[in-house]
């Protein structure tokens, strides 16, 4: 009972937090995106394919976080989009109170589209929030259809699928219909995109999507 306690508690005060940023965010009329997914999936290929499909559209910042290193940072900085690294030293997921550290070191008044990419992982990401409006689970081909049988928690809990890989499905024993029915029996309102960042194939609609999202929450908020 006390260690159910304890983690409520936990979970209410990173709520909490994730108000605040949610509303940091929202004054500054940013799209906030958390990508969560496994390690390989292409997260950082993702968000550099997203950023170049919506440039002059959009502009992007990106959240690092990953247990260790700085390479992804370092890729995304090459492509000349604000970047902050986040190191969780061995934890499995980003909370909200690290994600406001890094809020306060990006230049917001530049940025309309805020992505956090999360630490490689499908369960607990899921479990913070961390002031996103959106959040997104990206699968890949190779890894297999059923994911979303696997992973439950990630799939009910996400606003858009994106699968990527694509190009890899003619060499891989993967079944894009047992996919599609099991993202649909989990979550039948989230959105399903088909992308491969390696040719952009299907980046279009998923970033327009985004676009229209923004546009949306701008309108809102005018």
């Amino acid at each position: 009972m006390k260690k159910v306690k304890v983690i409520t508690q936990i979970l209410d005060a990173n709520d909490q937090i994730a108000r605040e940023n949610q509303r940091i965010l929202g004054e500054h009329h940013v799209l906030c995106v958390n990508i969560m997914a496994s390690p390989g999936a292409g997260k950082t290929s993702l968000i550099l394919e997203t950023s170049k499909a919506l440039a002059g559209r959009m502009r992007t910042g990106v959240v690092e976080g990953d247990i260790a290193s700085q390479i992804d940072s370092d890729r995304v900085a090459s492509h000349h989009l604000p970047v902050i690294q986040i190191n969780t030293g061995g934890e499995c997921h980003l909370d909200a109170s690290t994600v406001q550290k890094a809020l306060k070191s990006l230049p917001l008044a530049q940025i309309d589209l805020l992505f956090i990419e999360n630490v490689g992982n499908l369960i607990c990401p899921v479990e913070f929030q961390l002031g996103e409006e959106l959040r997104v689970a990206v699968a890949s081909v190779p890894e297999g259809d059923d994911k979303p049988y696997k992973y439950p928690g990630i799939f009910t809990a996400v606003n858009a699928v994106v699968l990527n890989k694509m190009d890899l499905a003619p060499y891989v024993d993967f079944k894009l219909d047992a996919m599609r029915k099991g993202v649909s029996s989990m979550n039948r309102k989230a959105k399903f995109f088909e992308v491969s960042c390696r040719t952009g194939d299907g980046i279009g609609p998923w970033a327009d999507w985004l676009e229209t999202r923004w546009r949306a929450k701008s309108a809102q908020s005018a």
